[in-house]
């Protein structure tokens, strides 16, 4: 697995993706746990991250469990949840998807932000995914977002710059990425740099490698750990199926 977020990319996330609309996200995890399970109370969020699924799920009256395993990440979410002005029902550990072992089972899972796509071996894919299996009851729901392979193909990466204003100035990050279509990965380059009164305060550098899929490769993946598949969608227009031109895709799937 990629040793990703570290102190520096971290201290940043919430400033990079602060355009991303989690609440809404949020909103369809619940519509469709709603639409497919009689009753959910209990969620395991697997990469949990600084928490911005996390903490919207339990302030909707979920219990939830988050694991990541970048401490850094986990000290933002830590701190997110210090700061609540009300109780919530939020456990938090550090642990790596591939061998969690938690003793327990949930109603649903959660797996956002293209997590699995981390996961860059067939023998790392079926480990997380025999993770979540362990972790569910028979019947649970199991949500998760990855990249879609045919898009990937098609429409290629490139390099891309972004400017996140502070209030003490602005971060910059640059993008870049290659493939490496015999793997399906895709390695992205970030470089950042926080710029405070027209000085560089801080900068960082990370690469991480993604792993895209195909809808047959991903089904073998899931029925080989305990799974069966409801619905593979367009992410975040669950409904429309997915095409050359959505990277993102959203599955939905059923333990067994």
């Amino acid at each position: 697995m990629n040793k990703v977020f570290n102190s520096g990319y971290a201290d940043a996330y919430d400033a990079i993706y602060s355009d991303k609309d989690y609440e809404a996200e949020c909103d369809l995890i619940e519509r469709i746990f709603r639409d497919n399970s009689g009753s959910i109370i209990s969620i395991l969020d697997l990469g949990c991250g600084t928490g911005n699924h996390l903490i919207p799920l339990a302030q909707r009256g979920y219990e939830l469990t988050g694991i990541d395993r970048s401490e850094s990440m986990l000290a933002h979410a830590r701190s997110k949840v210090d700061r609540l002005s009300h109780s919530v029902n939020i456990t938090l550990h550090q642990g790596d998807v591939r061998n969690l072992e938690l003793n327990r089972h949930f109603d649903a899972a959660i797996m956002m932000f293209a997590v699995l796509g981390y996961q860059l071996e067939n023998r790392d894919v079926l480990s997380a995914l025999h993770t979540v299996r362990r972790h569910l009851r028979p019947g649970g729901l199991f949500l998760f977002d990855v990249w879609y392979g045919p898009a990937v193909l098609h429409q290629r990466p490139s390099q891309r710059i972004k400017v996140i204003p502070t209030h003490k100035g602005k971060i910059l990050r640059v993008s870049s990425g290659e493939l490496d279509t015999g793997r399906h990965i895709c390695k992205v380059y970030f470089h950042l740099w926080r710029l405070e009164e027209n000085r560089v305060a801080a900068e960082t550098t990370e690469s991480h490698s993604m792993r895209y899929f195909f809808p047959l490769e991903l089904n073998l993946f899931l029925e080989c750990s305990g799974f069966a598949p409801v619905r593979l969608g367009a992410f975040p227009e669950f409904e429309r199926d997915p095409d050359e031109t959505t990277w993102n895709v959203l599955a939905l799937v059923r333990a067994v």
